[in-house]
């Protein structure tokens, strides 16, 4: 395997990761509050581990993870670990665009910021 195709799988666990927090995070919202009681906490539990969503987002999380794996046999951590960094950026967005959720510009500068560090990490 060269270094670009560890790149690749470096980005197909960034695509995986945010993929994965974004389909537990929308079927949570689906989900509703969790319960104050805890048999029916349990019960609510249950029903969110069983949904085939949530599933399809553990499964994103064991593909990352696999991906992760395979970059790690050519790239040095200290190379590929802050690139998965981006996943904050990505999800912040995503989630205001695809669930609602709010964005603010504080959360803006942090996003720009872990971006340029990324860049400065890259050079």
């Amino acid at each position: 395997m060269n270094k670009m195709t560890a790149y690749g799988f470096v980005l197909v666990c960034i695509l995986f990761t945010v993929l994965g927090q974004l389909l537990i995070k929308w079927q949570a919202m689906q989900a509703g509050n969790l319960p104050a009681a805890w048999p029916a906490r349990f019960a609510f539990f249950f029903g969110l581990i069983s949904n085939p969503w949530i599933i399809a987002g553990l499964v994103s999380a064991v593909v990352a993870a696999c991906a992760w794996i395979l970059a790690m046999t050519r790239l040095p951590i200290s190379v590929a670990y802050p690139m998965m960094s981006l996943t904050y950026p990505l999800v912040m967005g995503l989630s205001w665009v695809l669930l609602g959720e709010t964005l603010s510009l504080w959360r803006v500068v942090g996003a720009a910021l872990i971006l340029v560090g990324v860049t400065l990490l890259g050079l």
